[in-house]
């Protein structure tokens, strides 16, 4: 079999490994108390119909892959949201950051996040996902360290621009990666504690924040927002050791400690269950050829670039605060509160959807009672700052990342390079768009109304929803013209058309 042809292929288990010999998804149903049932499916919906040895293997991924990918995403977006805190809290007089600088800052970051996502991704298929991620995270607590030592908006630029150098290759890596081991059930509410994390880090930054600024502003001629730098690269430097002692690689070349002969051979089976086509790492003209000769990329991209553009309004929160008057605590502290509106809600988009096994549902419902909603009153922006906190809030429960990258990660099933690939341009594409668009619509000397931001970001919240329509009626007409495809072949030849259409 060709290179570029390759699936999932499970080696013949030996006699002596007898919990193989209960297949994926055909052991019998395990007799347990109603309580022990139900909790079971809160979790995962099958968990009761895995054998002992899966759920052995899926805690074994649980606690390797998720605590690498929790701990690593949390700090990331604590180093991310300081820049924001920062700001608020001493270093705009500091460094007197004037006009739209702090924008600036904001662009240099996301313009180098958007140039690494796609390389990343492709160097991980070719060396291990645990290297790449280990380099990512010792890079961007280097310059985290580094921005308490800024004296300029010029240096301040240039550290931006290498932490998001560094951080780019973290979330398509792991995204690409939990599809990689993980089952359409069990998917999406570990994307979801995966993804929760950064709301949680950026909360952690703001409650951080407040406390550095009544403690250590000003402890041996430091400011307050200086200590916060300090502390946080502090902090990353055992996140980065973790991800080195605990990240598997792929299914078929990992070498983890903690996962023996037999977990990674079931791991391979429950992979080529849900037809999952093996990390080969080749990247040809064949691969071109299919990712942009499909609906897939194109309609997948444009969907997420137009959702993450949607999701803008919180990054202003902090800035309508300081605008209003509220005190430095308060403004630190309320935006982490609405970070952990944004934990739960994104967390129970993703439990929902596993739940109900629906993907599309989960994006349209939630986005059309939280952003659109939230954003329409912002556009509105009533006199009340009541009303105008209430729909910050809004916003924030608007988050459904973690079941567009399940979504994502289940439509390109049939080849991990396309799967790849199309992960990381929907990220680098989004971030992109979002280097300019700020600049463009949220220009803070137009702040805090932003009479062009919220009214945009209504118009990316619908057009997102028009698209994740198209996008669900597409996969479902051609999940349909395979079917019937499949079933009008002689089956040696079902068997040659399949390989084919995986690659």
């Amino acid at each position: 079999m060709n290179a570029d042809k390759k699936t999932y292929v499970v080696d013949s288990v030996p006699a002596s490994t007898s919990d193989l010999d209960v297949g994926v998804g055909e052991a019998t149903p395990q007799k347990v108390s109603f309580g022990k049932k139900i909790l079971y499916h809160l979790w995962d919906a099958d968990q009761h119909l895995k054998s002992p040895q899966e759920r052995a293997l899926v805690r074994k991924l649980d606690f390797g892959i998720l605590i690498c990918a929790t701990l690593g995403w949390w700090m990331k977006y604590i180093d991310q949201s300081n820049l924001t805190n920062a700001y608020v809290s001493g270093m705009k007089e500091d460094l007197n950051i004037e006009a739209n600088e702090y924008t600036y800052m904001l662009m240099c970051y996301t313009i180098a996040f958007a140039i690494m996502q796609i390389p990343s991704n492709m160097i991980a298929l070719k060396i291990s996902p645990r290297i790449c991620l280990v380099t990512c995270e010792v890079g961007w607590t280097a310059f985290t360290f580094a921005q308490a030592a800024a004296q300029n908006t010029s240096q301040m630029y240039a550290f931006r621009f290498m932490i998001g150098l560094f951080e780019s290759g973290f979330s398509p890596v792991i995204i690409f990666l939990l599809g990689c081991w993980y089952t359409k059930t069990e998917l999406a509410k570990r994307i979801a504690i995966w993804h929760i994390t950064g709301f949680f880090g950026q909360a952690t930054s703001g409650f951080m924040q407040a406390a550095i600024y009544d403690s250590l502003n000003g402890v041996h001629g430091l400011a307050g927002w200086r200590w916060m730098y300090i502390i946080c690269g502090c902090m990353s430097v055992p996140v980065a050791l973790s991800v080195w002692f605990l990240l598997p690689d792929y299914p078929h070349n990992t070498k983890s400690w903690y996962l023996t002969e037999s977990d990674i051979q079931l791991a391979m089976q429950r992979a080529a269950k849900q037809g999952k086509a093996e990390v080969t790492g080749v990247m040809d003209l064949k691969l071109v050829k299919r990712m942009f000769g499909s609906w897939r990329w194109w309609v997948l991209v444009l969907m997420y670039i137009f959702y993450g553009n949607s999701c803008q309004a919180n990054n202003y929160f902090a800035i309508y605060l300081k605008a209003e008057g509220y005190s430095v605590t308060q403004r630190n502290v309320i935006p982490a509160c609405a970070n952990i509106v944004s934990m739960v809600t994104d967390y129970l988009w993703g439990f929902m959807s596993d739940l109900a096994g629906n993907r599309a549902g989960w994006m349209i419902g939630p986005l059309l009672c939280t952003t659109v909603i939230g954003s329409a009153i912002l556009t509105a922006w009533p006199p009340s700052d009541v009303a105008r906190v209430v729909a910050f809030f809004f916003v924030s429960g608007g988050y459904v990342t973690a079941v567009t990258w399940t979504w994502a990660n289940e439509i390109n099933v049939g080849n991990a390079q396309e799967r790849a690939l199309t992960i990381s341009s929907m990220n680098g594409i989004f971030y992109a768009t979002n280097s300019f668009l700020p600049i463009l619509i949220f220009p803070q000397t137009t702040g805090p109304k932003f009479p062009r931001g919220f009214p945009s970001i209504l118009a990316f919240a619908l057009m997102a929803i028009i698209l994740v329509f198209l996008a669900d009626f597409l996969h479902k007409r051609q999940i349909k013209q395979e079917a019937e495809a499949a079933r009008d072949l002689p089956p040696s030849e079902a068997v040659d058309r399949e390989l084919e259409s995986d690659h």
